[in-house]
């Protein structure tokens, strides 16, 4: 254990953290700089993300519903932020960013394996999506992890079957790994839930602030591809903006937005 006294600098590491961006353009361009620090800084968002949601399935398992709303709170907040980012990494021009893009070769956001895990956590499970992640790499422990265990929402009627709510086994004992896709029983429980109109209300509106958060967020990352790159095929393997396009309007949690024409 080292005798030098704690400091901002070295509690936080700073030295290392700001060494931690590689401009690999001549010059190198000004731009790659930014471009590198916002998607670290995404890629922070993302592990913050996932320890919120790791605080909300123990929130939920022990049912207490003060700390799961405070949580959804703060994941509702982080996910403004990310959004917020979209504007400043929009001040890039698309010549300054074709100026360096051809440096990223393969590399590309599509590749993020916690933002993979993010997907995973909250239901939109794709065995498929591990086949990019070689064996033994820390991405497919990651990705292998939240494949297997059960879903934010997965946790949440559990939840309410413990509070009383006669959510059918067959849901509760559901094979995890597959992407759920509602339940019609379930959504007749959900009316009666919101007609009662009390803290588990609540929590199923949060659910759907969430999936819109993560949808805003989704649409003008697209956008902002999309004025900078066009119609140009994505780096990593990605069919670009098409790509992009195809992720936006799939709802998490399709239970809590079929059940809206019966409220």
């Amino acid at each position: 254990m080292s005798n030098k006294p704690l400091t901002y600098s070295s509690y936080l590491r700073i030295d290392e953290l700001l060494g931690l961006q590689s401009p690999r353009s001549d010059g190198p361009e000004h731009d790659e700089m930014l471009f590198i620090i916002i998607h670290q800084i995404y890629e922070l968002w993302f592990k913050q993300i996932l320890h919120e949601l790791g605080a909300l399935t123990r929130s939920f398992d022990a049912d207490d519903t003060g700390a799961a709303l405070a949580t959804f709170k703060r994941l509702l907040t982080i996910l403004k932020t990310l959004v917020a980012q979209v504007d400043v990494l929009e001040t890039m021009t698309p010549l300054s960013f074709n100026a360096f893009r051809a440096r990223l070769e393969a590399a590309s956001g599509f590749q993020s394996a916690q933002f993979r895990a993010l997907e995973f956590r909250l239901g939109h499970k794709r065995r498929a999506v591990l086949d990019g992640y070689p064996q033994a790499s820390a991405g497919r422990a990651l990705l292998e992890q939240a494949w297997s265990a059960p879903t934010l929402y997965d946790h949440f009627l559990h939840y309410l079957a413990r509070h009383g709510w006669p959510i059918p086994r067959a849901i509760l004992m559901r094979d995890v790994t597959e992407a759920y896709a509602g339940s019609p029983e379930v959504q007749t429980l959900l009316v009666e839930l919101y007609r009662r109109d009390g803290l588990e209300m609540q929590i199923c509106e949060r659910f759907v602030d969430l999936d819109e958060g993560l949808q805003e967020w989704r649409y003008r990352h697209v956008k902002m591809v999309e004025r900078t790159i066009g119609a140009k095929p994505g780096t990593g393997g990605s069919s670009g903006v098409d790509y992009l396009r195809g992720t936006l309007f799939r709802s998490l949690f399709p239970d809590l937005w079929m059940i809206r024409a019966q409220l």
